[in-house]
This record gives structure tokens, C-alpha cells and sequence, in this order.
């Protein structure tokens, strides 16, 4: 593909018997006209042969952090400054544990750290291995990081298990390759406010009532516009988060200050993301001094909140394209199609949080509505999640322009 013509791309190759695959995949780089550079670590040189790769990418294979000849000119840093992406596949369990903490033991860990080349992997390992809760933990902490990951695939794997953990396939990883020169800044073009996080209730100066929303979901998707060149507004609740790059914030605590906030933000902005948990309720006369426990029970009148996403939805003047989400214990599709027409949404987002799953957890998966389809995105970590439903909303909301 034009995108890879001339690009220099650093292969680097973890321990794992899919690291024979690596070979296909840096032969459809040379194919492309594309300089490679292969680092592997002591691990995948017991899978896959130095020479063998040397004589695919036509460049010498760079094995030892210490290796006194390369390190006459500073050889790691030379690579880490010549690269204009690093792509490392397999990426082991074990080799992203380290590269999450920061580890800089071998060269192609050396190597991730000295560069500001983006760095794409593609994990391969068993299929526990990757549901493991610490996996899952460092495959978050590297994509907040700004890392993408390719995969990875569900399938029949070496050790004769069964489910996800198998390398992407090299075309895949090809193409995902091509995608990330093509999509740089692609949308340049566009604002997008997003709210996220849960909004507190107040009962009196020392209690409220809010939810179990931890914001990831909306932080991710505005990380993920943020990271291809959108000007990203986040109106988040309390949360626990760093604010992406790139993006401004606004932190609000109630339903009602996320209200102001977001319907002024709305008319300022292309599209709006209506991600937040938004309390339903709110207490009808908030107690001015703490509440003191005397009886056994205790009367609150809870009223009604206003409907942020149902508000943008039907505006007329400087109307967005407007997405909301439905989080659902039942009936998911029915209600999440009743929302989208009733609220007057482009698209909404649908997931199902039934036995306390979705909410601050890692992975999420979403079935997606609109009024001409719908698609699902299957269960994956939050990141990745929010980059799949970027493209989904760009392709919706380039058919209504």
C-alpha cells in the first residue's frame, strides 16, 4: 500500500511459537516497498532463526542490547530514532508485563522506551493467559499510554485450547499497519463533546446518591478521537482518571451542572457523545446540615432529572449528530431501539451491565443501533472498544452529511 511506500518499520519479535508468522508478515512489508528492521529478543530466537529474517528483511537482525559493535554508535537509540513505527509481533505475555512497568532488559524493551515512534502489538499467548485480570491490566495501562494493539484473534491455539489469545494473521496486522499512517489526524476536522463518569446526588453535606459508573468507557472514546486529531470536549462526572492528551475537560458533579455544561457544549460541537451514567433522580430538598440517624427508616422525595442525551437529541438549532448509550439489565435490544427513536438519536450504544459486569471492568463489548442497521462490537479491552466505535460513528455521521 502507498501509506507504507518508504516507511522505516521496526519488526520486533517476542518468544512464542507465533513468531513464525512474523516471517509472512515482514515479507508483505519488503513487498511495499518498506525498510525493516528486526529486533528479537533471546526468547524468539529459539523460534525463529536470526538468518532467516535477515535474509526476509534484507537488513542485519539486531538480538543483544549489549553487543559491542552496535553500541559503538549507540545502536538502540540509532533504531529508536529511525523508526517511524514499531510493531511488535508476537507480543508475550510476559514481554507486556514488562513493557508496562517500564522494564528496559533486553533491547527491544530498551528500544520501546527510547523512541516516540507509535508503537502497535499484536499479543499471542494462551487463552488464559490473556483473560487473566493482570493481562487485561496491562493491556489497558499500555493503550492509555497511547500503544495500539491488533487482536487479538479467537481460535484453536497450539496448546489445543480454545478462545482468544491467537495472533492476528499478517495481513491483519498489515493492514492495521497502513491504517495507523492513513488515519494520523484524519479528523482534524471535527469537535465532539463526550460526557462520561457518574454524577453524585447530594442528601445532605455528607451523603449522595450515584452509581457504579468508573468513566473508562467515555474516557477511551474521547482518547481515541482525541488521538486522530479532534478537537474533544470531556464533561466527565467524579472519576479517578487522567485527563487524555489533547483533550479539554470539564468536571462537574451533578446531574444538573452536567445538564448546563452539556447543552451548551452541544450546539459548539459536530458531534455529542452522551456516555455518562446520569443519575435519573435527584433529591427534592437537599438537607442543609448532615442528617442525623435517629429512626429506623428515613423519607427522601426524589424528582426527576433532566434528559441530557433526549434534550440534544431533539434540539433544531445547531443540533449534533447525537449518540447515546443504553446501559440495560433486560430487554437490551428493545429498549436500547426504543431510546434511539424516542430521544431522536443518530446512534446509540447498547451494552448489557446485568450481575455488576461492565462497570469498572476493563473490557466491554456494545451492540450498536441505528435507524437504517445495526452491528456489534464484540467484548474487548475499553481502548480498543472505543477505537472500533470512532470508526462506527465516522462512517454513520459521513452518510448523513
Amino acid at each position: 500500500m502507498q501509506q507504507l511506500q518508504s516507511k522505516r518499520i521496526v519488526v520486533g519479535i517476542t518468544g512464542g511459537i507465533a513468531a513464525y508468522k512474523s516471517i509472512e508478515l515482514i515479507r508483505l512489508l519488503r513487498k511495499s516497498n518498506t525498510e525493516v528492521r528486526v529486533v528479537v529478543t533471546p526468547a524468539a530466537a529459539e523460534f525463529v532463526t536470526p538468518l532467516t529474517l535477515q535474509a526476509i528483511s534484507g537488513n542485519a537482525v539486531s538480538q543483544s542490547l549489549l553487543d559491542p559493535q552496535a553500541e559503538l554508535a549507540m545502536g538502540h537509540i540509532e533504531l529508536a530514532k529511525w523508526a517511524d513505527a514499531i510493531v511488535i509481533a508476537p507480543a508475550s505475555a510476559d514481554f507486556l508485563a514488562r513493557l508496562t512497568v517500564g522494564m528496559a532488559n533486553d533491547l527491544l524493551s530498551t528500544l520501546c522506551l527510547a523512541t516516540t515512534a507509535p508503537i502497535l502489538l499484536a499479543p499471542a499467548m494462551n487463552q488464559q493467559m490473556f483473560a487473566q485480570s493482570i493481562t487485561q491490566q496491562n493491556l489497558t495501562a499500555l493503550s492509555v499510554r497511547g500503544m495500539t494493539f491488533i487482536g487479538p484473534n479467537s481460535g484453536e491455539q497450539a496448546c489445543g485450547d480454545k478462545g482468544f489469545g491467537r495472533m492476528s494473521e499478517p495481513q491483519e496486522i498489515y493492514d492495521a499497519l497502513s491504517k495507523l499512517f492513513n488515519q494520523q489526524q484524519d479528523l482534524s476536522h471535527l469537535s465532539v463533546a463526550i460526557t462520561a463518569g457518574p454524577t453524585r446526588e447530594a442528601i445532605d453535606p455528607v451523603r449522595y446518591i450515584s452509581n457504579h459508573s468508573s468513566g473508562k468507557m467515555g474516557f477511551a472514546i474521547a482518547r481515541a478521537f482525541a488521538k486522530r486529531g479532534a478537537k474533544v470536549t470531556l464533561i466527565t462526572g467524579p472519576v479517578n482518571l487522567a485527563t487524555p492528551s489533547n483533550v479539554r475537560r470539564i468536571d462537574v458533579t451533578s446531574a444538573q451542572e452536567m445538564y448546563q455544561q452539556a447543552l451548551q457544549s452541544a450546539i459548539e460541537h459536530q458531534l455529542f457523545i452522551g456516555c455518562a451514567a446520569v443519575a435519573d433522580y435527584r433529591v427534592a430538598e437537599i438537607a442543609q446540615q448532615k442528617i442525623k440517624k435517629s429512626d429506623n427508616e428515613i423519607n427522601l422525595t426524589l424528582i426527576k432529572n433532566p434528559d441530557i442525551i433526549a434534550d440534544v437529541g431533539h434540539l433544531t438549532v445547531n443540533r449534533p449528530f447525537t449518540v447515546g448509550f443504553a446501559a440495560e439489565t433486560q430487554h437490551i435490544e428493545q429498549y436500547a431501539q426504543d431510546k434511539l427513536q424516542r430521544k431522536r438519536l443518530d446512534m446509540i450504544c447498547a451494552n448489557d451491565v446485568s450481575g455488576g459486569q461492565v462497570f469498572g471492568q476493563e473490557q466491554n463489548s456494545l451492540h450498536l443501533f441505528w435507524l437504517q442497521g445495526n452491528k456489534k462490537l464484540p467484548l474487548t479491552n475499553k481502548n480498543e472498544l472505543a477505537k472500533q466505535l470512532v470508526n462506527e460513528i465516522i462512517a454513520r455521521f459521513k452518510e448523513v452529511q
